[in-house]
């Protein structure tokens, strides 16, 4: 199991025990989730979150 994969079960779990449920815990659940997997990701070397981050350099 890869750590983005971990990141992303982790961040879901986290969503639901932070919301109580219903439609507004399903997406919180699903942002933290999509975080999770992003942080995840990262540190796998799959991509790199620093390209999104930076701003369009001074021209």
């Amino acid at each position: 199991m890869t750590t983005a994969t971990v990141g992303l079960l982790a961040g879901i779990l986290l969503g639901v025990a932070a919301a109580a449920g219903g439609f507004t815990g399903f997406l919180i659940a699903l942002v933290l989730g999509a975080i999770g997997y992003v942080i995840g990701g990262q540190r796998d070397g799959e991509f790199d979150v620093t390209t999104w981050l930076q701003g369009r350099g001074r021209g």
